[in-house]
């Protein structure tokens, strides 16, 4: 089956499947995630939770602290042991699902690869936290083919080692200790992902009614940003070609398009397919397929229909892409001979016995060294020696191994550990330093100031001035809001929103003076305060004057310092361009809903921060918008009033402002696009009716929204 029809049928039998696991669970209060000490934010001992409950808390909220309780300190199983463990298995080769040449590390480097594989920058999302993997709809995605065989045999060690190793950690550690066996280059390893309940955040990568909502793609095999793949279903190209066409010139925009979403540049590209493709070989014995997939058999998906009797389905008469052959001589050992093999000889196209076109080798010139018979490549591979950029780097690697093997650890190493945020998150005796993919902030060398005092220098600024308070508050949620809980990346810790790019960006360019109200403060606190932990604590110092109930605890009530500050060359690094804000999604209700999902947000938490940050006429005229929505000019003491406005009032389109909404009869009363997202969606409306109804409970939300929000990256 070509790979077009098996993505249509995929697509139509996944629908009921998404929309069975996007109705989730009824909300309810689930039990707060709290520090030993007591404190908010952190975890207690792996697999348990504090008495207490978090308000408003709900399902998106239990999953998102499940995911923080990751395995950590004594509870990480002993890495070393795992390791030891996975040599001995991928050398014991098993009846079920017999080792190609003996030996399972190829198959266990296309695991991690594909489980991490599918994270894209536009939003954080895929990648193998989480080991969504395991479940639908990645687990019937066509290039995950047979991936099912080797999940099976990791499960004796994943049940040996408990709730000490994720799923996710298995995986990838699997992969990057087979590279090592093999004799390969690894960086290093980085521990502490943590397993997902099921396949819902991975629904929005499709195919799948979530991601036509988010992202549609109109010709599968021409998907653009926000995906990753140019082929939903796909990891990153549909190897045989552009649509199926084998031409490799044709191929060569898709895979630095495809890659390029993923973050790699053109030699961490062409380091990462030659260097995979150093190891193992394609599957096509016959034309006749796989099998039926996990969605029409659960019980036996992918038997196999090559050949017969015992044997049918495995080993020789493997069906998994189509393609058939290995790469190289040698599959079972890193060398560089991908390279070798691609400009030494030239390679004609042919239909394999899988039915798909594949290249093979003959004699560069005439009387030329011949090639060994059984080596193959996918059209994706000739692609890198018809592009001049990859045409460069590929000769290179061929000349020289050695800076193959510095390029493909490190593109190794971002491929399986994007989605893990900053390098302070890695856990296990393997980590190696942070990388520049991790977007890591300085390591905090002094002692932090008393931020009691600190607070108190602040006070003169916003006591009585709505204003001050508006604008300071303001400030800290954009310094915080780029935050990421799909990928962990973003937020107030390193203050990029006082340095270009971000600082550029037109909501924040209109806040500009918020550092010139806070650089006399910084000045009399030299050290122990950075920028960035006073961005955050004038912001939680202005909400406290307008009125939110934040919790007391340490100094600066509550307050939770330790941010740095970084200089302007990491902040306008390319890696940091991820972090723009995403303008893609044209549905203003699924555009807001999704952008709290990503941040990690409830909708509970999403609805009181939108309508709990202070706003005054003047500030929304410098952002953009023609008035606030508080008929007096001000929304200071903070109250319930945006909730009551927004439900009280008959609302039109501006006729001067894009995106702005007026009320009947009340030219000075205007709301954002936004803002009326809360009113059209019918569970925010249902929040923001309990929250006008009852000014306590909208506070106490703020409150906690709030603080989860700024102290998410640290």
């Amino acid at each position: 089956m070509k790979r077009s029809s098996q993505l249509l049928v995929l697509l139509a039998a996944l629908g009921s499947v998404a929309l069975l696991l996007a109705s989730g669970r009824p909300a309810a209060a689930y039990p707060r995630i709290s520090k030993p000490d007591g404190g908010e934010g952190d975890c207690p001992l792996l697999g348990k939770r504090s008495s207490g409950f978090v308000p408003g808390s709900d399902a998106l909220l239990e999953r998102r602290d499940k995911k923080k309780c990751q395995p950590r300190g004594e509870n990480l199983a002993d890495l070393a042991s795992v390791k030891a463990d996975l040599v001995k298995l991928f050398v014991t080769s098993q009846d079920f699902w017999p080792a190609d040449g003996g030996n399972y590390g190829p198959f266990f480097i296309r695991l991690a690869w594909h489980c991490s594989g599918s994270y894209r920058e536009s939003d954080g999302r895929g990648g193998c936290d989480g080991g969504r993997i395991r479940f639908l709809p990645e687990r019937a995605w066509p290039d995950n083919t047979n991936l099912d065989k080797a999940l099976t045999l990791l499960q004796p060690l994943k049940l040996k080692y408990g709730d000490g190793l994720s799923w996710g950690d298995l995986i990838v550690l699997a992969g990057t200790t087979a590279i090592e066996s093999m004799g390969g280059p690894v960086l290093g390893f980085c521990a502490g992902r943590a397993d997902d309940e099921s396949g819902e955040d991975s629904l929005v990568l499709g195919p799948t009614p979530q991601q036509e909502e988010v992202a549609k793609c109109e010709v599968n095999g021409n998907c653009t940003f926000p995906f990753g793949p140019t082929t939903v279903g796909l990891i990153y190209v549909n190897p045989e070609g552009h649509l199926g066409d084998a031409n490799p010139d044709g191929l060569v925009p898709d895979i630095r398009a495809s890659f390029g979403r993923m973050g790699f540049n053109d030699r961490e590209t062409v380091a990462l397919i030659g260097g995979g493709h150093a190891f193992g070989k394609t599957h096509g014995a016959c034309p006749l397929g796989a099998g039926k997939s996990p969605l029409e058999d659960p019980a036996n998906p992918w038997p196999g229909l090559c050949g017969d009797g015992a044997s049918k389905g495995k080993g020789p008469n493997t069906f998994t892409s189509g393609f058939e052959g290995p790469w190289t001589v040698n599959p079972n050992k890193w060398t560089n001979r991908f390279f070798i093999n691609l400009v030494n000889f030239t390679w004609t196209v042919f239909t394999g016995p899988g039915g798909h076109q594949q290249w093979q080798p003959s004699a560069l010139q005439p009387g030329g060294p011949s090639p060994p018979p059984a080596i193959r490549m996918l059209t994706s591979d000739i692609a890198l020696i018809r592009d001049a950029s990859y045409r460069a780097v590929v000769q290179e690697f061929a000349a020289n191994i050695s800076a193959l093997e510095d390029e493909f650890k490190r593109a190794w190493y971002k491929l399986v550990s994007h989605d893990m945020g900053p390098a302070t998150r890695c856990l296990g005796p393997f980590v190696p330093p942070p990388q520049p993919f991790q977007l890591t902030v300085p390591v905090l060398t002094s002692g932090l100031a008393n931020f009691d005092d600190v607070a108190k220098a602040i006070q003169p600024v916003v006591n009585g001035n709505p204003e001050n308070i508006a604008l300071l508050a303001r400030f800290a949620y954009q310094c915080a809001s780029t935050y990421r809980h799909t990928d962990h990346s973003g937020g107030c810790n390193g203050a990029r929103i006082l340095q270009s790019p971000e600082k550029d960006l037109p909501a924040n360019k209109a806040l500009a003076a918020a550092a010139g109200l806070l650089s006399p403060i910084k000045a009399a606190f030299p050290t122990g305060l950075s920028m960035a932990d006073l961005i955050v604590l004038a912001g939680r110092t202005a909400l406290a004057a307008a009125g939110v109930p934040f919790a007391a605890g340490d100094g600066g009530g509550g307050f939770r310092g330790g941010r740095t500050d970084v200089d302007a060359a990491t902040a306008a690094a390319r890696d940091a361009a991820k972090l723009a804000p995403r303008t893609y999604i044209a549905d203003p209700i699924v555009s807001v809903r999704d952008g709290w999902r990503v941040r990690g947000l409830s909708v509970r938490q999403g609805v009181a921060l939108a309508g709990g940050l202070p706003r005054t006429a003047a500030l929304q005229r410098a952002l953009g918008w023609s008035g606030s929505f508080s008929p007096n000019g001000s929304a200071v003491p903070l109250d319930a009033g945006f909730f009551v406005v927004l439900l009280s009032e008959t609302w039109a389109p501006s006729t001067t402002v894009p995106g702005e909404f007026v009320a009947a009869g009340k030219p000075d009363v205007v709301m954002t696009v936004e803002d009326l997202v809360i009113l059209w969606d019918p569970e925010s409306k249902a929040v923001a009716q309990e929250f006008a109804a009852n000014k306590d409970v909208f506070l106490a939300e703020f409150a906690a929204a709030w603080s989860y929000l700024v102290n998410a990256d640290i």
